[in-house]
C-alpha cells in the first residue's frame, strides 16, 4: 500500500523505478502549475536534477489525491500548500508544504497583520542552513505547533539571502539582546514591525536549556493578549535603541584629522594577536578558537601590507600567517579533497570537520586568496587549490548562461533508502568502503596498496576519524573526514616513493572516490543566483586568470558579466535585481515582483568589472562600472553624513543601515571604497577621490581603534594612501605590451590601477575622459609604462627588466 503522504520518500522511490519501468519519456505540459510547485518543494527529498524530482513527485501527488474510482480525495491526501509555492526562493518552497499558514514579506502579510491586530512571527533562514531544517522539521511541520502560529499570528517567511535588508535590522536586535546571532532567526514583531522578542533556533519543547517554540508561542501569544500597550510602547523604545546603533556617529570630527596608515600597521597587530600558530586562522583573545571561519578578507589585508611594506619583519609576519593558514585550510577537512572546493567553515580549531555547506561567495574569495599567494611565492601547490576551486565553481555550480548558484547543502541522504537526511553524508567515508574501492597494489611498486597510502595520507581510521567534540550529534560515528595533517611531502617520505609518483596516486584515489561518491543522493542545491555573489566570483575568476594566466579563467568571468547584464540589470528602471532563478529546462526566470539590489549587490559588482577590465582590458565593463556607481551614488549615498547606506528608502523597513564590519563577505562600503578610488585613477576624476575621502572619515573612528573589525576597508584607507597607477601605453596583444603586461602581473601591487591606452584609438572612452593618460606618449613606437604613486610619475619605461627592477624596489614601497 503506498502511503498518500506527498513528501513519503519511499512512495517517491517507489514511483521512481515504477516510472522507468511504465512511464517512458514525458513532458512537462502535462503536469499542472500546481502539480509542479509541488514537485519543486519536494525536489530537495529525492534527486539532485530538481525536474526529475517534480515529475517523480507529481505521480505520487495523483496517486495520493486520486481514490480507487478517480476521485480526488481532497485534504485527506496530498498536503495543502501555503503561499510559499507561489514563491522561486528554494528556501521558501521549502516550507510550502509546511502546515503553517506561511506568507512572504509584503503587503499581504502586514496588512493583514494590521487589519487583524496580531503579532507577526517572523523566521528569516536560508535553504542550505542545517539548523533551519533542523528547526522545520520539529516544529513547522508539527501540526499543534503550527495552529498555535495560525491562530496566533501572521507568519512570514524570509530568504535572508533574497532579502539582507530585513535580515540585518532584525539580526541586529537579536544580537543586541541575546548577545549572539546566527540563522535560523526567528523574531516576533508588532503589526508596526517593531521587534518584540526573538532568538535564532528554538527547540519544540523546553531542552537544551532552553525555552521551547511552543512554549515561546503561548507566552507571547498571552502577554499580546494582556499587555499589548506595554509591549508596543516597549517596541518604541527598541526601534530608537535600534536607530542608535544603526546611526551610530562613527566618524572623526574635523579636529580628529583624517585616519593615517598606522591604522594598517594597527590592523596587523591585532591580528597577530589573535592569530593561532599551529593551524593558522584568527581569533582574538576574546574568542574560542573555534569554530573557525577562513574570512578571506584577512588574506586580501596582510598580503597587500606585504606588498606595501618595507619593514622585512612586517613582510615575513605577514606572509607566514597568510600562507600558513592557507596551507592548513588545503590540507584540512574543510576542503573537499575528493570533490574540490571548501565548507563554510571547520566546527574545530584543526580545520578537519567542516560545517559542510558549500558557499559560492566562500569559494570566490578563496579562490583570490590562493591566486594572491600563488603571484608572491610562485608555488604550484597554491595555484593548485586556485584550479581545484575553479573546477568545483565550473562543475556543479554554474548555470550554462554563465551565471553561478549560490549554495550546497551541508544535509543529505546517507544513502537512497534512507528517510532522513544526515549533515555531511554526502562527504565523508567508512574505512571499509575506502578498503573496498582502493585495495590494490600502486603501479610501480608491489609492496604499496592504495588503499594503505589513502589511509596515512588522510588520516583514515578504523573506527574513524571524527571526535565526540567535533560531532555532539553522533552524525559522523565510524566515519571519516580526510585530512592531510603532514602534507604529502611526509606521504611520500613515509612509503619510500617519489614526491610526484605520491600526488599521481593520490589523485588517481579521489578520481575512484569521486565517481564512487557520484552513486550517492546529492545535497540540496540552492539554485538561485545572487547578483552580489556573482560579482565576487566575477572578481574571483579575472583575478585568478591574470595570476595563473588562464584564458578559460578571464573568459569564465566575462560570462558572468554578461550574464548580470543581460539578466540581473533592468535596463528599463536603470537598477540592479537581488538575484534570478533557474526555471524548466534550466531558463532563466523572476519572481512576479522583483527584488531590486542592494547596495552589496552594486559594489560587489562594479568590483567585479573592474577586476574584469584589469584581465580584459574591454572598455565596455569598465562603462558599465561607472554606469552602476552613478546608480548607486544616487540610491544609497547618504549625503549627510557620508557612506552608503545597504537599501534604498523603503516604508515597510522600520530604518536603514549602514555595512561596515568586514567578516565571511566584505562589508559593500568598504569595496565601494576602493571601487571609488580605482575609478577616480580610471576616469580621472577628482570628486570620486574626495568620496571616497567622506566615506572613510564616515568610518573614521571604528578604523583608528579597531581596525580589525574593517580590515577591507582598512585597506581602502591604504590604498587611499598610497594607490598605485600604471598606464600601459601600448596596443592589446602586441609581443611588446605583453611582455610588459607579464612584468606587472607576476607581482603583487597594493592598491594598482592598471590602464591599458592604445592612441591609436583616440575615441577610446580612456582618451576621451582621463587627461593624464592623453598626454602620456609611447616612446620611438614601443609599449611604454609609467608607475604613479605619491602623486608623481616614472620616467617612461621600455625595457620589462627596467620596469622589473622598479617595481621590485623596496624604496619604492610605502607603509
Amino acid at each position: 500500500m503506498i502511503s498518500r503522504r506527498c513528501s513519503s520518500l519511499s512512495t517517491v522511490r517507489y514511483i521512481s523505478k515504477l516510472s522507468k519501468k511504465q512511464c517512458g519519456t514525458y513532458n512537462h505540459a502535462n503536469f499542472s502549475p500546481i502539480e509542479r510547485i509541488l514537485l519543486r518543494v519536494a525536489g530537495r527529498h529525492t534527486n539532485r536534477s530538481s525536474y526529475n524530482s517534480l515529475f517523480y513527485l507529481s505521480l505520487t501527488v495523483r496517486m495520493a489525491s486520486t481514490s480507487k474510482s478517480g476521485k480526488n480525495v481532497g485534504h485527506s491526501g496530498a498536503k495543502k500548500l501555503n503561499r510559499l509555492s507561489l514563491e522561486k526562493s528554494p528556501y521558501l518552497l521549502q516550507h510550502a508544504a509546511n502546515p503553517v499558514k506561511w506568507y512572504p514579506w509584503g503587503d499581504e502579510a502586514l496588512e493583514r497583520a494590521k487589519k487583524e491586530d496580531k503579532m507577526i512571527f517572523l523566521s528569516v533562514g536560508y535553504s542550505t542552513c542545517h539548523w533551519c531544517h533542523v528547526m522545520e522539521k520539529e516544529s513547522f511541520e508539527n501540526e499543534d505547533i503550527a495552529r498555535i502560529m495560525n491562530n496566533n499570528f501572521v507568519n512570514i517567511k524570509v530568504d535572508r539571502e533574497e532579502r539582507p535588508d530585513i535580515d540585518r535590522i532584525y539580526m541586529t536586535f537579536v544580537q543586541a539582546k541575546s548577545g549572539h546571532g546566527g540563522w535560523p532567526m526567528s523574531v516576533f514583531l508588532a503589526p508596526n514591525l517593531t521587534p518584540v522578542t526573538g532568538g535564532t533556533y528554538f527547540p519544540p519543547d523546553d531542552r537544551y536549556g532552553l525555552i521551547g517554540f511552543k512554549s515561546l508561542l503561548l507566552e507571547v501569544a498571552k502577554k499580546w493578549a494582556q499587555q499589548k500597550n506595554d509591549i508596543i510602547k516597549s517596541g518604541a523604545n527598541i526601534v530608537g535603541r535600534l536607530k542608535d546603533i544603526a546611526e551610530c556617529r562613527q566618524g572623526l570630527r574635523e579636529d580628529d584629522g583624517f585616519p593615517t596608515a598606522e591604522c594598517g600597521l594597527l590592523c596587523v597587530h591585532l591580528l597577530a594577536t589573535g592569530y593561532e600558530p599551529k593551524f593558522g586562522g584568527f581569533g582574538s583573545q576574546f574568542r574560542m578558537k573555534a569554530p573557525k571561519f577562513p574570512e578571506p578578507v584577512n588574506f586580501n589585508f596582510l598580503f597587500n601590507i606585504y606588498a606595501l611594506s618595507t619593514s622585512s619583519e612586517l613582510r615575513k609576519e605577514c606572509l607566514e600567517m597568510s600562507l600558513h593558514t592557507l596551507t592548513k585550510m588545503a590540507h584540512g577537512g574543510i576542503h573537499d579533497h575528493v570533490g574540490q572546493g571548501f565548507s563554510r567553515y571547520s566546527v574545530d580549531g584543526e580545520w578537519h570537520v567542516p560545517h559542510f555547506e558549500k558557499m559560492l561567495y566562500d569559494q570566490a574569495q578563496i579562490m583570490q586568496a590562493y591566486a594572491d599567494a600563488y603571484i608572491i611565492t610562485k608555488n604550484t601547490f597554491y595555484s593548485d587549490i586556485v584550479d581545484d576551486i575553479a573546477t568545483y565553481v565550473e562543475r556543479d555550480l554554474r548555470h550554462k548562461e554563465g551565471g553561478f548558484y549560490s549554495a550546497e547543502d551541508a544535509d543529505s541522504l546517507p544513502e537512497p533508502q534512507a528517510s532522513a537526511k544526515r549533515e555531511g553524508a554526502f562527504y565523508v567515508w567508512t574505512y571499509d568502503e575506502i578498503k573496498s574501492l582502493l585495495d590494490k597494489k600502486i603501479s610501480g611498486n608491489s609492496n604499496v596498496r592504495l588503499f594503505d597510502l589513502i589511509c596515512y595520507h588522510f588520516n583514515v581510521k578504523k573506527e574513524g576519524n571524527v571526535r565526540k567534540a567535533q560531532d555532539p550529534h553522533g552524525e559522523l560515528t565510524g566515519k571519516n573526514v580526510f585530512i592531510a595533517y603532514e602534507g604529502v611531502e611526509k606521504t611520500a617520505e613515509h612509503f619510500d616513493i617519489s614526491l610526484e609518483d605520491t600526488r599521481v596516486h593520490i589523485k588517481q584515489a579521489c578520481r575512484i572516490l569521486f565517481k564512487e561518491r557520484a552513486n550517492r543522493p546529492r545535497p540540496h542545491l540552492d539554485d538561485k543566483m545572487v547578483t552580489a555573489w556573482n560579482g565576487l566570483m566575477m572578481s574571483g575568476f579575472a583575478r585568478a586568470g591574470t595570476a595563473v594566466r588562464s584564458a578559460k579563467y578571464v573568459e569564465l568571468a566575462t560570462d558572468v558579466a554578461k550574464f548580470i547584464e543581460r539578466y540581473l540589470f533592468d535596463k528599463n528602471n536603470g537598477v540592479l535585481l537581488r538575484s534570478c532563478y533557474r526555471g524548466e529546462d534550466d531558463r532563466i526566470i523572476q519572481t512576479s515582483v522583483p527584488i531590486h539590489g542592494f547596495h552589496d549587490d552594486y559594489a560587489f559588482v562594479v568590483k567585479g568589472l573592474l577586476d574584469l577590465y584589469q584581465a580584459s582590458f574591454d572598455l565596455h565593463w569598465l562603462e558599465f562600472a561607472e554606469q552602476l556607481q552613478d546608480i548607486q551614488d544616487q540610491l544609497f549615498w547618504d549625503s549627510q553624513d557620508g557612506g552608503y547606506f545597504s537599501t534604498v528608502e523603503d516604508s515597510q523597513m522600520i530604518l536603514r543601515m549602514k555595512d561596515a564590519h568586514d567578516g565571511a563577505e566584505p562589508s559593500s562600503n568598504s569595496i565601494a571604497c576602493s571601487n571609488l578610488l580605482r575609478l577616480a585613477v580610471f576616469l580621472d576624476c577628482s570628486e570620486l577621490k574626495e568620496k571616497a575621502a567622506r566615506l572613510l572619515r564616515a568610518f573614521g573612528k571604528g578604523l583608528t581603534e579597531m581596525p580589525v573589525m574593517f580590515p577591507q576597508m582598512t585597506l581602502a584607507l591604504l590604498d587611499y594612501h598610497y594607490t598605485t597607477q600604471i598606464y600601459v601605453l601600448g596596443k592589446q596583444n602586441a609581443e611588446d605590451t605583453e611582455e610588459m603586461l607579464s612584468v606587472i602581473r607576476e607581482r603583487l601591487i597594493a592598491g594598482m590601477v592598471l590602464l591599458l591606452v592604445d592612441h591609436e584609438q583616440q575615441d577610446s572612452m580612456l582618451l576621451r575622459r582621463n587627461a593624464i593618460a592623453g598626454k602620456m606618449k609611447p616612446q620611438n613606437g614601443r609599449a611604454t609604462v609609467f608607475v604613479c604613486r605619491h602623486h608623481t610619475c616614472s620616467p617612461p619605461i621600455t625595457s620589462p627588466s627596467e620596469l622589473a627592477s622598479l617595481l621590485d624596489d623596496r624604496g619604492f614601497s610605502a607603509l
